[in-house]
């Protein structure tokens, strides 16, 4: 079965944990590798978020700016005004360009592109021309991706089923800005667990800070900012001893 290169979560995904009870949302298992997560997505239900039937879930919500996404929006206050194009990778439906846009000088000539699973993008594009909103594109195909100045990716790198230096090397040039926020991070080794909402499980990798630290380091990448997200930590109920994920944001610069 084709698949994309990664496994997008729409844009701030975790504004989606309210709406569930967590009888029927939880983190579960904990696995070596993604490949061994999806093998054990529970037989009737969704192995990705690839699917017209969840393509508008929690819409609204994720419009609204919530606390974490301040750390962004302030760097994107002072990148926008020298970039040409933002890639918003795992950009949903638009949820960041909608939710930022009152506070950004989006004055035509910055090229917002959201990167997305096809069938959040087919919903983003009849939602956007619905709505007669302008400046937003989008692609779900990185061969179709522009070369872009800044690469947002907020909420998409605990779904991505490749290295982050594997992706970026997909695009036409590796951007010049990256703006990652959520990314779940432990101490200890990397794991996989599977996240649940009502009609899916997705593989969630929860990375060792250190690792993808120097990940960005052999990308030619230098952080710049760092910030944490307490109240998107996670504990894994079936795996209580492995602690509680920490969530983290990265303003990082590509070394000349």
């Amino acid at each position: 079965m084709n698949r994309s290169p990664l496994v997008l979560a729409r844009a701030a995904f975790n504004s989606v944990l309210g709406r569930f009870h967590l009888r029927e949302y939880y983190h579960r298992g904990a696995f070596a590798t993604y490949q061994e997560a999806l093998a054990a997505v529970r037989p009737g239900l969704l192995a990705g978020y690839d699917n017209d039937g969840v393509a508008d879930v929690s819409f609204e919500k994720m419009c609204r700016i919530a606390l974490w996404d301040w750390p962004v929006l302030y760097w994107l206050r002072r990148l926008i005004p020298e970039s040409r194009c933002v890639l918003d990778a795992g950009g949903h439906q638009g949820t960041k360009f909608r939710a930022f846009g009152g506070h950004l000088e989006l004055d035509g000539r910055l090229r917002w592109v959201v990167y997305d699973v096809p069938a959040v993008v087919r919903a983003g594009r009849a939602r956007t021309e619905r709505d007669g909103l302008r400046g937003l594109e989008f692609v779900d195909s990185l061969d179709a991706a522009p070369e872009a100045d800044i690469f947002l990716a907020s909420g998409l790198l605990q779904y991505l089923d490749v290295p982050l230096g594997q992706l970026l090397g997909r695009l036409p040039a590796r951007p010049r800005h990256l703006l990652l926020n959520k990314v779940a991070t432990r101490e200890g080794p990397t794991v996989v667990t599977l996240e649940r909402f009502p009609r899916a499980e997705v593989p969630y990798q929860i990375r060792n800070r250190a690792e993808f630290l120097s990940a960005l380091d052999a990308a030619g990448y230098d952080v710049v900012d760092e910030w944490e997200i307490p109240n998107l930590a996670h504990e894994i109920p079936t795996h209580p001893h492995l602690g509680k994920s920490t969530s983290r944001g990265w303003y990082a610069v590509r070394r000349s």
